[in-house]
């Protein structure tokens, strides 16, 4: 029994020691990162993600030096073409690049020596490029301008057909259709209706005795066509020019007279506005423009004037009608009738007293 306990208090001993070896050694070295409860970790957001590893800037810039070089290169080539196209005409750019265009095929003779004949090669290949991007621009920009032309330009250099050798002597009166032979009107309750002016038939079939009447409008042919057919039952005008046969200028339609095919010096334009229509001011009788006065004697009142001409026949109509510039041509045309008619007068006068 004694040995018994013995053993115990050895044991006791042995276990009291290394419990103080320990606290001792947790006292000596305390935790160098705070303790955190599970309580604040559930109200803590996730660790972000680990960011990818990037690629090396030397990766990057052979890719990036191209980009740029491309974009570059895209930019000024299209502010080159946008200047061009706005500083030169077709031919111009045409000759300007001729000596570039034929740098794509330069070559040497024959007795040249083998470097020389492989510098041509190189200069060749490096011209190719830019030599086709010329080309491709002179082939966009013609049939763009093919396309805008037949837009913007008259259907033809001729617009009517030629005259009849008995009627070269003939002069041609143009004359415009809107607010000058006729007015169109729109109301929510009618819609749109169209009135003739006072006196239009009369003035149509009395002048188609010496001129050769065309009708020249800006509205298109599906507007001009049904009424021409309606106010023209005579068929007093001969040819009828819409919107077509124009020339599109600056966000109007003019009319060119020098298309018609006939003699400018023998072209009468009559129209309500025009100087304002037509690209010949110098051939124009502006009248006042109609809109349904239905006392309105415009046309009645310029049959005299037109009627004289149309007998007469003056070498050039352009001179005549400069003498009239910013007057009224009905009313001073029977004026300086009337001064006329006093100076022959006059002179019967004289005659009879000189044979007394």
């Amino acid at each position: 029994m004694y040995a018994i306990a013995r053993s115990r208090l050895r044991i006791s001993s042995l276990i009291s020691r290394k419990n103080r070896r320990f606290s001792s050694s947790v006292i000596a070295d305390p935790p160098k990162e705070p303790i955190i409860s599970s309580n604040l970790l559930k109200d803590q957001p996730p660790p972000p993600p680990l960011p990818e590893p990037s690629a090396t800037g030397a990766e990057k810039n052979p890719w990036n030096f191209l980009k740029y070089s491309l974009g570059a290169a895209f930019t000024g080539g299209v502010a080159t073409a946008g200047y061009a196209t706005y500083a030169y005409t077709l031919d111009e750019v045409e000759e300007k690049t001729k000596a570039l265009r034929a740098s794509a095929n330069y070559t040497v003779g024959d007795n040249a020596s083998g470097v020389d004949k492989f510098h041509a090669l190189l200069y060749s290949s490096a011209m190719t490029v830019p030599a086709k991007l010329v080309e491709l621009y002179l082939d966009l920009r013609r049939l763009t301008e093919e396309q805008v032309r037949g837009f913007s330009e008259p259907i033809s250099d001729k617009l009517l057909p030629d005259l009849h050798p008995l009627e070269q002597h003939v002069f041609t009166l143009v004359l415009d259709l809107s607010e000058t032979l006729v007015y169109s009107d729109w109301t929510r309750e009618r819609g749109w209706r169209t009135f003739k002016r006072p006196g239009v038939e009369a003035f149509l079939e009395h002048l188609a005795q010496f001129y050769e009447i065309i009708v020249y409008s800006d509205q298109q042919n599906m507007y001009v066509d049904p009424i021409i057919d309606r106010l023209d039952s005579k068929q007093c005008i001969r040819y009828r020019l819409s919107r077509g046969a124009t020339r599109y200028v600056g966000g109007k339609h003019y009319r060119d007279l020098s298309k018609l095919n006939r003699d400018p010096s023998r072209i009468i334009y009559v129209s309500g506005n025009a100087l304002e229509s037509s690209l010949q001011p110098e051939n124009c009788v502006e009248i006042k423009p109609w809109k349904g006065d239905v006392e309105d004697t415009t046309l009645l009142d310029l049959i005299p004037f037109l009627e004289y001409v149309g007998k007469h026949r003056p070498a050039d109509i352009r001179t005549v009608l400069a003498s009239y510039q910013g007057r009224d041509i009905a009313k001073e045309f029977i004026e300086r009738s009337k001064e006329h008619n006093r100076r022959m007068q006059e002179q019967k006068q004289h005659g009879r007293i000189w044979r007394r």
